[in-house]
């Protein structure tokens, strides 16, 4: 990801206030895809979504798949991850007892005591899984769930690992994807794996976006669990795809000579990071004229 000298590189598209985008996931997830939501809507607003399955590969915080199915962009959404922990706890609100994990975040009486309890327990469960994830995605610093990382020491005002638990927002969240999951199915396994066997497919659609350890970055292997993928396979595998596809990678020069080998059109788009500094995204597809 690059930052971006707003003097020295004029974009046509602004800078999403993701204020403004209703926030779907119990997730604060490293690398959230929440200011794309806009350009989603614009993209699939150019494909009829009757006729359309929205596969995402690499769910993790699920907003995008999430937004496509509380505001019926595409008939149906096939969100996949294949960390154990995040998995769980789809698996739990897509497939499973949602309500009993929307209790227990409410009910969680959250001290240090309490969140290392939980965070050294086994969690030989479905369910203990599930909030164990939760917990530590809210109390570890960033959301990060990659192995060693840390619990949140001052967090937002001095609130330390309370500063992001909150627990009657999360549990309505979770509560309101019931409302919608009858439109998703979760798969816990390999993206690449889903990419291959759905690819001859006219009616998927795919949201490609991997873990950023391509050109040599590192954010990906610090951030994720499953950081390790093979980038040229990705995008030998997106030029097999019948339907459409956008894929979100970090803007890096070999990221765009992939993109330009395969004959695909790159957009440069704006974000703004967690610490609101206006950073860049390359947005990739078959023809992003739609977002210009």
């Amino acid at each position: 990801m690059k930052q971006l000298n707003l003097f020295h590189n004029k974009l046509v598209t602004k800078v999403v206030n993701v204020a403004s985008v209703p926030q779907r996931s119990p997730f604060r997830y490293p690398g959230g895809k929440t200011w794309l939501v806009p350009h989603i809507r614009q993209w699939l607003r150019t494909i009829a979504a009757s006729q359309c399955e929205f596969i995402e590969p690499f769910a993790g915080g699920g907003i995008i798949g999430l937004t496509v199915a509380f505001e019926e962009l595409c008939q149906h959404v096939t969100m996949v991850e294949l960390d154990e922990g995040v998995a769980a706890v789809w698996k739990m609100i897509i497939d499973g007892d949602a309500n009993w994990l929307a209790e227990q975040v409410e009910n969680f009486h959250l001290t240090p005591e309490t969140v290392r309890s939980v965070l050294a327990s086994s969690a030989d469960t479905l369910r203990e899984k599930a909030f164990r994830t939760i917990l530590k995605n809210r109390v570890l610093h960033g959301g990060i769930l990659a192995p060693g990382s840390s619990l949140m020491k001052h967090g937002e005002n001095g609130k330390g690992i309370a500063s992001r638990w909150y627990p009657k927002t999360l549990a309505r969240r979770i509560r309101d994807i019931i409302r919608v999951r009858n439109r998703i199915r979760f798969i816990e396994g390999d993206g690449m794996e889903v990419i291959r066997n759905n690819a001859h497919r006219p009616d998927a659609v795919f949201f490609l976006d991997p873990p950023y350890t391509a050109g040599g970055k590192k954010a990906g292997a610090r951030l994720y669990a499953y950081h390790t993928l093979d980038h040229q396979e990705l995008f030998e595998l997106a030029a097999t795809i019948a339907g459409d596809f956008l894929m979100t990678y970090d803007n890096a020069e070999e990221v765009e000579r992939m993109a330009h080998l395969h004959g695909f059109d790159t957009e440069v788009v704006p974000m703004k990071s967690t610490h609101h500094v206006v950073m860049t995204e390359l947005l990739i597809g078959r023809d992003l004229n739609w977002c210009r």
